[in-house]
């Protein structure tokens, strides 16, 4: 036994620290699986293997008004490569380029800019095809659809609904609020109105914690009656391994080749642990480093983990701050769940989407310390988020150490935005 190193990628850095080996559990990473096809081979297998559907270029045949609804700059799905193999399915089947919109699925992530759009997409498609950002908090950009069973109010981005035929691109990885993303998600939140994510945010703090792996639960199911409610017609999802490269795709119906990606997503990030629950866990929120918004979700694998009692340190670039769509965070971040439930019900907290996060930050909080290390967020923020912070993970375990004692076991997880902890034997 010794003195351990340990890299964590930031994104654009990395971190090294120090720890003795006898305090290591275990170090989780999502599985690495061997790749030998490029990315638009693989797309176009998928396609040639559709799932409760008929072939692309059959089903879009006579139509004029195509959408394809794709993920953000937060996501890292390769769509500059997905996209042109789409696109010549639809030349194919007689759709001039003319008619093509693309509708980035935004949620309530800020604008992408003309660069990011750029980056992402790649100077090709955005000189063929007009590229729209969604509003999700403005009415005239929306169409009110009603409600559902569950009385979620439906308000969905005005180009999807009335487009004649909708295309959704995204990748499926564990997420703590519908179980896996990709499939649905792409419509809510993707391209929905704020009411409509903030219900069903808010549906996701009834009964658990989170949902991070669960693939059949209410959240997921109302995502899926939104879809279905505007005729979302199919998917092209991609599980990607922890390196951003694409192992697999799936194309088809919107749920069944969903459940069929979720099972590929399983044997990469699902990622078996010990038996014991540390003292500590290291969550290292990469890839999701841009703002706390995104990097939040390191601490629902770092919950499934640790202890009652422990300590969670997350590590968390967040160069963009807190969020620059939910300023409102910090005003009630610290308060309990309890609290924060009965000022959504007297209406106090009006960001119902912010509430859903503030009540299982909350709940975390009530059985576990959460200790944050990030070079984008101040002292003062971090407290107002609830939690205790520190500029280095080195300060931040001695803190741990102190309060656990020195022969704590701790558990670190390199890419936590993105494992799903499975129970060992």
């Amino acid at each position: 036994m010794g003195i351990k190193t340990i890299e964590l990628n930031c994104g654009v850095s990395k971190i090294h620290f120090d720890i003795d080996e006898r305090n290591i559990l275990e170090i989780l990473t999502p599985n690495r699986i061997s790749v030998t096809k490029n990315i638009e081979d693989i797309i176009v297998d998928a396609l040639k293997k559709p799932i409760s559907t008929a072939s692309l270029e059959e089903i879009v045949k006579g139509k004029r008004n195509i959408v394809v609804v794709v993920d953000d700059y937060t996501r890292l799905t390769p769509v500059d490569k997905i996209i042109p193999v789409i696109l010549e399915k639809f030349n194919d089947a007689g759709i001039d380029d003319s008619m093509i919109k693309i509708v980035v699925a935004l949620g309530t992530h800020r604008p992408m800019t003309k660069d990011e759009i750029v980056s992402k997409f790649g100077k090709e498609i955005t000189k063929r095809v007009e590229i729209v950002n969604h509003e999700f908090r403005n009415p005239d950009a929306l169409i009110d659809l009603g409600v559902t069973e569950n009385d979620t109010p439906v308000h969905v981005n005005k180009l999807v609904v009335n487009a004649d035929f909708k295309i959704g691109i995204g990748n499926i990885v564990p997420h703590h609020i519908c179980g896996f993303s990709g499939g649905a998600k792409i419509v809510v939140p993707g391209v929905s109105g704020e009411t409509t994510i903030g219900a069903v945010h808010l549906l996701s703090t009834t009964t658990r914690r989170n949902y991070l792996g669960i693939v059949d639960n209410i959240v997921r199911h109302e995502m899926e009656n939104v879809a279905r409610r505007i005729n979302f017609n199919v998917i092209v999802n991609v599980v990607l391994d922890p390196f951003g490269n694409v192992v697999n795709a799936v194309y088809g119906d919107l749920v069944k080749a969903h459940r069929t990606g979720v099972k590929i997503s399983q044997q990469i990030y699902g990622v078996k642990t010990v038996s014991v629950k540390p003292d500590i866990v290291i969550a290292n929120s990469y890839p999701a480093i841009l703002d706390w918004w995104q990097a939040h979700k390191a601490l629902f694998p770092a919950d499934m983990l640790v202890k009652d009692g422990g300590t969670i340190i997350v590590v968390a670039p967040c160069p963009e701050g807190v969020s620059k769509t939910h300023p409102e965070l910090l005003e009630y971040a610290w308060k309990d769940a309890q609290e924060i439930i009965e000022m959504v019900r007297r209406g106090v907290v009006k960001d119902k989407v912010a509430a859903s996060l503030l009540i299982t930050w909350a709940k975390i909080r009530e059985r576990a310390e959460v200790l944050l290390v990030s070079q984008g967020l101040s002292p003062d923020e971090v407290e107002k988020l609830g939690f205790r912070y520190f500029e280095n993970i080195e300060k931040a375990l001695d803190y741990a150490f102190k309060k656990h004692g020195n022969n704590s076991k701790v558990s670190i997880l390199t890419h936590a935005a993105e494992t799903l902890p499975v129970g060992g034997d």
